[in-house]
C-alpha cells in the first residue's frame, strides 16, 4: 500500500517540485496540496495522510501552530517539516509543536524519499548532529517558558526523592525496565534500530519491541519525542 503524502507550502512551485520527486517512487502517493496552515487542517481532516509535509512560513497559519493543531485533532499523521531555515528556533519550534521529523529544503531528492519513508513507517526522522542541540536546550529549558499546548506526555515529572536519584525516579515512575532505559539512552544518542541491535547484541525485531514499550510506557508520539522525554527528565545518562 502506497504512503499518503500532504503537501503544505505557500510557493506553488515548491509543492510541484516536492510532488514530483514524491510520486516518481511506486510507494508514495501525494493525495493533496495546500497553500497554507488553514488549508493544511481542512485537507488533512478529509484525506487522512500518513505524512504531512509541513512548511514553516505561510500566510493566515504558519506551519507550527498547524502542526500544533492538526495533532490536537488526534490525527495519525506524522509531520516532516520542511524549511529554508536551519536555526535553533525553527527546530526547537517544530519539535515542541509535535513535529516527528525536520528537513532543509536544500536535502537532495534522496534524503526527502528517505524522509517520507521514515515517517511513514512509524519511526522519526532523527539526526543526531542537527537535533542534539534543540534536544538539550529543550532539557535546559523551564516547563513553564515552554507552551503547555506542545507537550503530549501523559504523565508530568514525579517529585524527586531525597533517597534516589531524580533519572532512577522518573524510570521507575514510568516502568521502564532496565533494557528499555538502555535502548531509550541508545535512542538519545541517535542510534538506529539497527545500531542499536549491534551493541546489544540483539536481534533487531527484539529492539522494536523496546522501542515501542518506551513510547507506550511514556506516552511519546513517536521516537524523537522519547527522546525529548529523555533529556527533559536527565535520564539519557549524560
Amino acid at each position: 500500500m502506497s504512503l499518503r503524502v500532504l503537501l503544505v507550502d505557500d510557493q506553488p512551485l515548491i509543492r510541484v517540485g516536492f510532488a514530483t520527486i514524491l510520486t516518481s517512487q511506486g510507494d508514495i502517493d501525494v493525495v493533496g496540496e495546500a497553500g497554507d496552515g488553514v488549508e493544511a487542517l481542512e485537507l488533512a481532516a478529509a484525506l487522512d495522510p500518513d505524512v504531512v509535509c509541513m512548511d514553516v512560513q505561510m500566510p493566515r497559519m504558519d506551519g507550527i501552530e498547524a502542526i500544533r493543531q492538526l495533532l490536537a485533532t488526534g490525527a495519525r499523521a506524522a509531520v516532516l517539516v520542511l524549511t529554508t531555515f536551519d536555526t535553533d528556533e525553527a527546530l526547537f519550534a517544530a519539535l515542541s509543536a509535535g513535529a516527528s521529523g525536520f528537513l532543509l529544503k536544500s536535502a537532495g531528492p534522496e534524503e526527502l524519499i528517505e524522509a517520507v519513508r521514515v515517517l511513514g513507517r512509524g519511526d522519526a526522522l532523527l539526526d543526531p548532529l542537527v537535533t542534539r542541540r534543540v534536544l538539550e536546550r529543550m532539557a535546559g529549558t523551564p516547563a513553564a517558558e515552554r507552551d503547555p499546548a506542545a507537550s503530549s506526555y501523559r504523565d508530568s515529572p514525579a517529585p524527586e526523592t531525597p533517597t534516589r536519584p531524580r533519572a532512577e525516579c522518573e524510570l521507575a515512575r514510568v516502568g521502564l525496565t532496565a533494557r528499555e532505559a538502555e535502548v531509550l539512552r541508545a535512542m538519545a544518542r541517535g542510534l538506529s534500530n539497527d545500531e542499536i541491535a549491534r551493541q546489544l547484541v540483539v536481534g533487531r525485531a527484539t529492539v522494536k519491541t523496546h522501542v515501542s514499550n518506551v513510547l507506550l510506557k511514556t506516552g511519546a508520539r513517536d521516537r524523537v519525542h522519547a527522546v525529548i522525554w529523555a533529556f527533559e527528565r536527565g535520564v539519557t545518562g549524560r
